[in-house]
């Protein structure tokens, strides 16, 4: 595994997304990756959190950036984004929260924003700060697949992965393109729709994993919908790399108290986290 690993560095450039999952595969670990919104219920306490869920057995956090229409989100992180906008929540604050856990927050954080704030804010200059932030990787579900090659450069050349996204509906020949495209990880969708918890998985998603896994050398990670450690459990055993868990997280934070979020969402991380190694 690591000649095959020092063979492949030849041509390309690993970045921090790609050395957690070769850990985590020579481990034979699923990674667990929790989303949160930045902001929700306000920047200071979402430091706190960051900080638990990596102290709870978190690989990688996916962080949202608010936006005001946010298209690919169901209810509960909607209304998770229009409270950290009511807070004061803007790029540039999470940007700065970031830079202010640099040597504390250990493990890649992944962004997760749609694209119009990063036009306005400016493309080039939002890499570039987010990178100095200690950020490793960028989604941005709207972004369509014909426009991604020329922003994937950008954000390589600032040591980041663009991270694409394939849903249940994605024509194969299209999933064939996307899994050339992207990087760190491919996030399959496993349901269609926007995200939001789910009583349980579509057993479709095995066979989705199975396909991606012939065309794509990219670990694959899946999300939307999982909420249970019945669902993470599943995902484990049908093969694939990581796991994304939305909609639980956030829902966790908008039901508990100031005093509680941190150590509530903790303790929810934990579990996910047993699930996630649990064998048979």
């Amino acid at each position: 595994m690591e000649e095959n690993k020092m063979q492949m560095t030849q041509n390309y450039s690993f970045s921090k997304v790609d050395d957690k999952f070769y850990e985590l595969k020579n481990n034979k670990r699923l990674a667990l990756m929790p989303f949160i919104m930045a902001g929700d219920p306000n920047i200071e306490i979402t430091s706190e959190i960051l900080l638990k869920l990596q102290e709870n057995g978190a690989d990688l956090i996916e962080l949202g950036i608010p936006y005001s229409d946010p298209l690919a989100d169901g209810p509960i992180i909607q209304l998770s984004a229009s409270r950290a906008l009511k807070s004061g929540t803007t790029p540039r604050k999470v940007i700065t929260l970031l830079e202010s856990l640099k040597g504390k927050l250990n493990i890649p954080i992944i962004l997760f924003t749609y694209l119009n704030p990063l036009l306005c804010f400016g493309f080039k200059k939002f890499c570039e700060m987010a990178s100095n932030s200690g950020v490793s990787g960028l989604i941005i579900p709207d972004l369509p697949l014909e426009e991604a090659h020329k922003f994937s450069k950008v954000v390589s050349s600032h040591s980041m992965d663009l991270i694409l996204l394939v849903a249940p509906t994605t024509p194969f020949e299209r999933m064939q393109k996307i899994s050339h495209h992207t990087k760190g990880f491919t996030y399959l969708v496993s349901v269609t729709g926007v995200t939001g918890e789910r009583n349980k998985m579509e057993n479709r998603v095995e066979n989705l994993i199975a396909k991606l896994k012939k065309i794509n050398t990219n670990p694959i990670a899946v999300g939307f919908g999982i909420s249970t450690p019945e669902h993470v459990k599943k995902v484990r055993e049908w093969g694939a790399d990581g796991v994304i868990i939305g909609s639980a997280f956030v829902k966790r934070i908008s039901s508990a108290g100031e005093k509680d979020v941190v150590t509530k969402v903790g303790n929810f991380c934990r579990d996910m986290r047993l699930a996630a190694d649990k064998k048979k």
